[in-house]
């Protein structure tokens, strides 16, 4: 029913129209004296065919055509109808039922005016004695239009509203029929996408709880085994060179896996798929668009650039941005900031200066960004980049300093500088270098294990 009432909105109305024409040519047939072009009824047929079929694509166009036959005739440009033809004027609430079925609601509460207009017209011109005067229906009372208006004009008006009505109710419940369909299958597809919504919500979660579940374990064990084979390490120096370097393979191979599983974690999308990931390349993109957000930002850099491990560029790009929006969730709008990346030591240092607005709280962590954790956070990655982080009030400033050292996380090919070299370390008999004691002792910060005291001197005298 469905698919005939679709095919039927649009071509119904010519096919009505069509079928209107053929109908009355053949009824007419042996009155039209021979040829339809000398039939008085042409005119009014053509129009009344012609405001059917265009009903559904234009309906002022066809309430048009109904209005120039009428006008028409009330001004004796066309005959008016005979007593065999009156019903022609039926082909506008035919064209009426189209309207209502096709059309919008504005158009639709027009064309019932205009029928309602058009029914009072034909009234008159079928009962007047200047223009019908009955047509045949009525006998004429010679007594003027008052008197047959009188007699007949309400039971005339009141057929045709009748008729009008039957044509207006059927457009109308066609155009029910179709809305009811519609929403029906409007319903049917909102029921199907919430189930969905609600299946990949689910997954979703799962996968959000699994991911956090699996960092909080790694992040914590990973960190414990790095830490503790370093602490070792450095207390066990007179151990034989091959225990060394198993200790120090031991931590190697801990941070690395700490920070692959770091970087699986944030790249995997909800498909699988990684997503671009920023580098520091992308520093000065983010420092523009942060000026662009009243932050005055003095930026520098000292030193020849070192290719930092992708793991280290992401750490280095997350910690920047935390800060420059701690700068302008805690100063506001307008707010000064120093920002200093130097590469003339062993490992890249930044450092993060902010104006501090008189009277504002510096707990970042009360309104976490999209790292969510804010200065633990940072730390954090820092961390296990293989560096320490340092943050602080300093005055009217509020600072923040990163270290991370070059090639100190072995992650694969994306650490493009050695500079530790395991093998070289067994060759001369002394422990390896992978990490030094200022690394080592934020890693031991992390898991809340205080540095011993001789592990403490030891390194310091190394340094």
């Amino acid at each position: 029913m469905e698919s005939v009432l679709k095919i039927a909105r649009p071509w119904g109305a010519p096919a009505a129209a069509v079928i209107f024409f053929l109908l009355w040519c053949v009824g007419e047939a042996n009155r039209m004296g021979g040829s339809w072009v000398t039939w008085s009824g042409n005119w009014p047929l053509a129009l009344m065919t012609l405001a059917v079929a265009t009903a559904s694509w234009k309906p002022l166009v066809s309430l048009g055509f109904t209005a120039a036959l009428l006008a028409a005739q009330l001004t004796h440009g066309l005959p008016p109808m005979e007593p065999n033809h009156w019903a022609i004027y039926l082909g506008s609430f035919i064209a009426l039922g189209f309207i209502l079925w096709t059309a919008p609601r504005r158009m639709r509460f027009l064309a019932s005016g205009a029928n309602l207009v058009f029914a009072a017209l034909m009234t008159v011109l079928m009962l007047s004695w200047r223009y019908g005067a009955g047509v045949g229906w009525f006998q004429p009372l010679h007594n003027g239009d008052k008197a047959m208006f009188t007699s007949f004009g309400l039971q005339l008006f009141a057929l045709l509203l009748l008729i009008a009505g039957a044509c207006a109710a059927v457009g109308l419940l066609l155009a029910l029929s179709q809305e009811r369909g519609t929403l029906f299958r409007s319903r049917e597809l909102a029921q199907n996408t919430l189930k969905e919504t609600e299946i990949d919500l689910i997954v979703e979660q799962e996968r959000t709880r699994i991911a956090r579940d699996l960092h909080d374990v790694l992040a914590h064990s990973l960190a414990v085994i790095a830490a503790q084979a370093d602490g070792t390490r450095y207390l066990s120096q007179d151990q034989p060179p091959a225990v060394l370097n198993a200790l120090d393979t031991i931590a190697r191979s801990a941070r690395s896996a700490l920070v692959d599983a770091q970087r699986v974690i944030e790249r995997v999308r909800d498909d699988g798929m990684a997503t671009p990931q920023p580098r520091l390349s992308d520093i000065k993109a983010l420092i523009e668009a942060m000026q662009r957000g009243s932050l005055k930002i003095q930026s520098s850099e000292s030193g020849s650039r070192v290719e930092l491990s992708t793991g280290q560029q992401v750490a280095v790009f997350r910690i920047v941005q935390e800060c420059l929006t701690n700068a302008l969730k805690h100063g506001g709008r307008g707010t000064e900031v120093r920002l200093h990346l130097d590469w003339s030591g062993p490992g890249l240092t930044l450092h993060v200066a902010s104006a501090v607005a008189s009277g504002q709280d510096q707990d970042d962590d009360a309104s976490p960004h999209r790292i969510g954790r804010g200065l633990p956070g940072m730390r954090e990655r820092a961390h296990l980049a293989g560096g320490w982080l340092t943050a602080g009030p300093d005055g009217d400033h509020f600072r923040v300093t990163v270290f991370i050292p070059y090639g100190s996380l072995d992650a694969g090919p994306d650490c493009s500088v050695g500079r530790n070299n395991s093998a070289a370390g067994a060759e001369d008999g002394h422990a390896p270098t992978g990490i030094s004691a200022a690394e080592a002792h934020p890693i031991l910060e992390a898991i809340g294990s205080p540095q011993p005291p001789a592990a403490a001197s030891e390194a310091a005298g190394r340094a």
